[in-house]
Order: structure tokens, then sequence, then C-alpha cells
């Protein structure tokens, strides 16, 4: 089931303003837990983990920032 550009903007904006913010609360809290490792292998980690939480939502986010495929141009008026 695909979703319509609309949906998939909502959903675009649902992840980027709830599910960011907790992932990067998560990831943070996870990577303390541990002793801190160095400046380098740190960043190294965030990055990581920055990439595996956008691939699950690779389809939501592509085309957002393009025109709305399906709302009627000025030239199909006439």
């Amino acid at each position: 089931m695909a979703l319509s550009y609309k949906a998939r903007r909502r959903w675009s904006l649902v992840i980027l303003l709830i599910g960011l913010p907790v992932y990067i609360t998560v990831a943070v809290n996870v990577v303390e837990m541990f002793d801190r490792p160095p400046l380098w292998l740190e960043l190294l980690i965030f990055v990581g983990l920055g990439f595996l939480w956008m691939m699950p939502f690779k389809f939501v986010f592509r085309g957002i920032g393009q025109a709305d495929p399906d709302a009627p141009r000025d030239s199909d008026k006439g």
C-alpha cells in the first residue's frame, strides 16, 4: 500500500517533530550507559546511529520537498 503525497508529508512532520527528538534522547542515554569513548569514536557512533534512524523512513521522506504531483497544474485549466 503506497502512501499519498499528503500522507507522506504528514508522516514526515510527525517523524521529525516527535520521533527524532525521542530517538536522540534514547541514543544519548544508551551511549551514556557505558564509559565515555574517545571523541572520534563517540562521533562515529552518533553518525552511525543517525544513519540507522534514517533508513526505515527513507520512503516517507522521498520527494517531500518537491511540488505535489497530484495537484492540478495551471496549464491543465485550459
